[in-house]
Formats: structure tokens, sequence, C-alpha cells
């Protein structure tokens, strides 16, 4: 037999396409055809085919092939191929595809080619002027042509991520029940409890690398939206395959509903979630220990949970519960805090000294607050050799009730004692600015204009540059907007937030406000975890993730004020972040994928999924 026909066929045969195939009958498939392979040529070029399947299909690679065509005589053709977003190219199949599959007559005789679709799309989502029509409009065209969506996503990223995400995915989720339309991931309700690994199978991949997953209760800014916070889930995958290059088949948003104690929504008929109060203690952890043992058994040891708008409560218990056993992530904590750090040790080329010259005062001592005031404190104590007990000093945090003191100890949350230091009673933010005179001032508090005049005037009168960051989203949380910052500190601010903001011109000078935006994080960091077959989270990969953020702010964005790089060169951001992260786990002894690569940062960027159309001939 001609060892050309055995390669086609053998080709043909190892393509893999998520639903249609098992991992386990490639690997019986293959084991089959290599031993009838006798001829020395044949059996060459087999191990040839070998190696490239393992580089392209191989447990830890993060994306799809890079070199076989997705196609198998198994995948439907015809107008079943044009209803399958995986596949379908619109107006983009060529002549001879339309023939090869049955699509002459279904689609009009004009070609129009990827990039022209593109444009078109673009064009019309400019029209629309009401935000939540553009979500939507998205939301549509990812279920009808995934390529394309991505496509748009990539190449159009500064204009479309608040699109897609926040601020107006918000909106969404508090309509999602209206807004509605075909399923989109799992959705795990306390009805599956016993049968959680029967609905996993339920999902149609099978080679899972990133799960994100929420229980609804503290989506955003906004509070309690149920099973609505689905809209988190599946907005944080599409940027982890546009910014991060995770292919779309290997990630799976789920959303774990307990119920809502949002009366609003328990009222609302549209609602589609279950109709009760949230439960709590045993039933809720049982649920939880359920999902991630389930998880685990089903996707392996190196799939990624990223824990997603967990309320505080959950949130930190979750992430010490399952750190030592799973391979977790929370976005909220880890992730927000390794922004900032970034955003910080950028700002220092334009506020001067090291961390540890600078003092932080946090409004807000939540998940975010008190995972980035960890942060700081970790990499001062990197950078110092102090024990973290005495960096910590350098941080205070202000809660609903003013600053945390020591006099409050004992009726404060165990994530906040860390930071109860020595000091008077101080009842509001203006007392503790006058008080403690930070020269960094981080909002994390989730209610907007609590930067008030007095306090930026405040932070102006004692800092040459003062540091404001204004992160809670969306929009209408934040604690101050770009023009308050910069109009309030006579424009010496160096502002960063959240959402977006445009630019603000001030006397005769144009600030750009940068975003502490989590996207600059997660998708390269959780690439390097998946390429490198990660097996746990260290908060040394967090601080490598921060400081491979920082180096990508030129001087060019330094002239304008920015302390992060803009987002349109986000993809080889993600993979530099990718390749330190994977350098960590390598040196911490916590990565599977043997040996290490030679280049990392090309290995990252050869692993990233490319929405581009693909001949099915």
């Amino acid at each position: 037999m001609p060892s050309s026909f055995l390669r086609h066929q053998y080709l043909r045969n190892l393509v893999f396409i998520g639903r249609r195939f098992e991992i386990e009958a490639l690997g019986s498939m293959e084991s089959s055809m290599k031993k009838t392979m006798s001829n020395g040529s044949v059996h060459m070029e087999m191990e040839e085919i070998d190696n490239k399947f393992e580089e392209a299909y191989g447990e830890h690679n993060a994306t799809e092939d890079q070199l076989i065509t997705p196609w198998t005589v198994s995948v439907a053709s015809g107008y079943s191929l044009l209803r399958d977003p995986i596949y379908n190219k619109g107006l983009a199949f060529s002549e001879k595809e339309r023939d090869a599959h049955y699509l002459r007559g279904l689609l009009p005789p004009a070609l129009l080619d990827q990039e022209l679709q593109e444009r078109r799309m673009m064009h019309n989502l400019r029209n629309y002027e009401v935000p939540l029509h553009r979500y939507i409009a998205m939301m549509d065209l990812q279920e009808r042509n995934e390529r394309l969506f991505y496509k748009l996503l990539i190449d159009n990223v500064e204009e479309l991520l608040p699109v897609v995400y926040t601020p107006t995915v918000g909106e969404a989720c508090q309509k999602y029940g209206s807004i509605y339309r075909r399923p989109q991931g799992l959705f795990i309700s306390l009805k599956e409890k016993g049968k959680i690994l029967e609905v996993l199978k339920n999902w149609p991949e099978r080679n899972i690398q990133v799960i994100v997953v929420t229980d609804g209760e503290r989506i955003l800014g906004l509070g309690d939206l149920g099973c609505q916070g689905m809209g988190i889930p599946v907005g944080k995958l599409s940027l982890y395959t546009a910014l991060g290059g995770i292919r779309p088949s290997a990630c799976l948003p789920i959303t774990i509903d307990v119920g809502t104690n949002n009366e609003q929504l328990l009222n609302d008929e549209f609602y589609i979630g279950l109709r009760q109060k949230r439960a709590r203690g045993q039933e809720y952890m049982e649920l939880l220990d359920e999902f991630m043992y389930a998880v685990k058994k089903n996707y392996g040891e190196k799939v990624l949970i990223q824990f997603e708008d967990f309320a505080n409560h959950n949130a930190f218990e979750l992430l010490s519960r399952y750190s030592s056993s799973h391979l977790v992530f929370n976005d909220d904590i880890q992730g927000t805090a390794s922004v900032v750090v970034a955003g910080l040790l950028a700002a220092l080329k334009l506020v001067g000294g090291t961390l540890a010259d600078h003092t932080f005062l946090f409004l807000g001592a939540g998940e975010a607050g008190t995972g980035i005031a960890e942060l700081i404190a970790l990499e001062i104590s990197k950078q110092t050799g102090a024990p973290i007990e005495e960096t910590r000093k350098k941080i205070w945090l202000v809660d609903s009730k003013g600053l945390i003191v020591q006099s409050r100890f004992e009726s404060l949350q165990h994530f906040k004692k860390p930071w109860a230091h020595d000091h008077e009673s101080i009842k509001d933010l203006y007392g503790a600015v006058q008080a403690i005179k930070p020269t960094v001032l981080i909002g994390t508090s989730g209610v907007g204009k609590t930067f008030t005049k007095e306090v930026v005037e405040a932070m102006a009168s004692f800092n040459e540059k003062p540091l404001i960051l204004a992160l809670s989203n969306p929009t209408s949380q934040s604690e101050c907007t770009a023009e308050e910052a910069y109009t309030w500190s006579q424009g010496r601010a160096i502002f960063a937030s959240g959402s977006p903001f445009d630019p603000v011109e001030y006397d005769g000078k144009v600030f750009v406000p940068g975003q502490a935006n989590n996207a600059y994080i997660f998708p390269g960091f959780g690439l390097g975890l998946i390429m490198s077959g990660t097996i746990r989270v260290h908060d040394d990969m967090l601080l490598a993730a921060s400081e491979a953020l920082a180096a990508q702010v030129s001087q060019e964005n330094y002239d304008k004020g920015l302390i992060y790089p803009p987002f349109t060169n986000i993809r080889k951001i993600s993979a530099n972040i990718a390749a330190k992260v994977a350098a960590k786990a390598y040196e911490l002894g916590l990565a599977s994928r043997l040996p290490r690569p030679k280049d990392l940062v090309k290995f990252a960027e050869s692993c990233m999924y490319s929405p581009r159309y693909r001949s099915y001939l």
C-alpha cells in the first residue's frame, strides 16, 4: 500500500473534532495503525506525523492544530453545515466548496471573503447606538460564525472589548433572561445534585482545558444576579480565545445555580434560574465539592478552573479549599491583584522610588482589595527580603466601617485581619487620607463617586504625582471618573480605572487614562499554565505575570501618562506573560510538559488559535 495513501488516511482520521471523536478512540486507532506498518519508509513517515500530531494535539498544547485542515467526512454538509457555527463561513465558501458540500443554491451567488465580511459586520455594529444591541449582535454572530466572531474581536479589540465584556456585559447579565437566545455553556443547579458528572458528560467537547465558573452572587458591582450571571463566564472565555489564543472548543462556561436573593429576579417572569433563595452552608458546599470532584474526574488534573464573581464569604473559602488539590484561579482575587501590581510597577517610572517607598490606601476590603494588598506585600517582600508581616504595614484598608485598625480585630472577617494595624479609629475615607497620607489610592469598593473632590485634592496636596486607581466596575460604579481625577489634581494625577474612559483634555494637554483590566492578565496567565502543563497555581506565577505586563509598557505609553500598554498588542502581551508564567512553573517544579520548550515566547505564539477560515476541500 503506498505510503502517501496511508499518510492521507492517517491524517484524515487523526483530525480531532471535539464533539465527534473520543481521545481514547484516537489512541486506539493510532496504535492499531502502527502495528500494521512494516515498511521502513512508511514507519519513518508515521513517526514524523506522530511528532506533528503531538505538537498540534498534545495534551499540553493550548490550542488547535496549525498543520491539519480540521475536516472529516463525518462533518455535516449542506444546510446543516450552514447552521454549524464552528464550520460555517457564510458567503466565504468558494465555488468548489459549494459544489463539494452541497451548498449550491443555499447561498446567494456572491463570494465575500473573511476580510469583507469583517468590514460589513463592523459597519453594522457601528450603526447601533445602544451598547446592549451591539452585545446582542456579537452574541448572534458567535452562534452563527465562530471564526468571524473571533476575527472581529481580535482585529478590533479596543473597540469591541467594552461590548463583549465590561461594562456592557453587566447590563447583559441584568437582562439575560430577556435576551436569552440559545444555551452557551452548562447550567448546573441544585436539581443536578448527585449527577453532576453525568451532566458534564452531556457537554459535547471532551478536551476541555479552561472552565470559568460563577454562582452569580456578586456580578461586577451589580450584586446577586443568580443564574443570569452566565454572561460573565461566556464573556471571559471569549477573551481567553481572542486575547490568549485558547481554542474555543477547549473552553467551558459554567453557572452553578443555587438560587438567588434578588427579589426582582425571583418575581421576573423571564428569569431563567431556580426560583428560590440561595442555598447556604452544608448544602452549598456539598454541591461545590461534587462539582470539583466531577470536573477533575472528567477532564483530568490539568484543567484550569477559574472562579468568577463569587461573593466574598465563598470566594476565599473556595480558593483555599481547592488550591492544594486542583488547578484553580480566582480572577477577582488573583487576576485583579496581578494586573494592579503590574500597573504599580510600571508607574514607578513616573513617580519614582520602589514599591517599598510608597504607602498604599484602599477603599474596599473585599476579595479584590485584600487580594491586591497581599500581592503588593509579597512583591515588596520579594524585592526587599523583609518578612511579609512587615511589608503589610505599608498598606492600609478602609471598609464600610472605616479604617481597619487593631481595635477592630476581633470583629473582622478572617481575610481582613492581616490589615488591622495600630492606629486610632477613623470613620471615613477623607479622614484616612489625611491621617495616612498615602502616595497610592486604590478603589475596589464597588461604590461609585467615593473618590470625592476633597479626597483627590488631599491626595494632590502631599503628592507631586498622586497615583489614583478607581477600579470598580462597571463604569457607573467607578470611584471617580478620569476627568475628575485629572481636573481635581490640576493634571498631576496618574490615573487608571477598571472600566474604560475617554481621553481628557486639561490645561491644553491631553491625558489618556489607563485601564487596569483583568483581560491583560488572565488570558496570558491561563495560556502559560496550559502550555506548560502546570498542575497548581503559585503566587510567584502571579508576580511573574505582573512583571511581564509592566515590561510591555513603552516610553511612548509613559509620555501619555499610561501605565498599561494598549490593547492593540494584547496577543503579543499575552504570549510574553504566558512565557514568564510557564518559566516560573518550570522553576518551581510545577510544570508537567517535558522537555521544556527552548523558546517559551515562540511556543506560546505557536499555541494560539487562529480565526482564519480553513479550506474544506
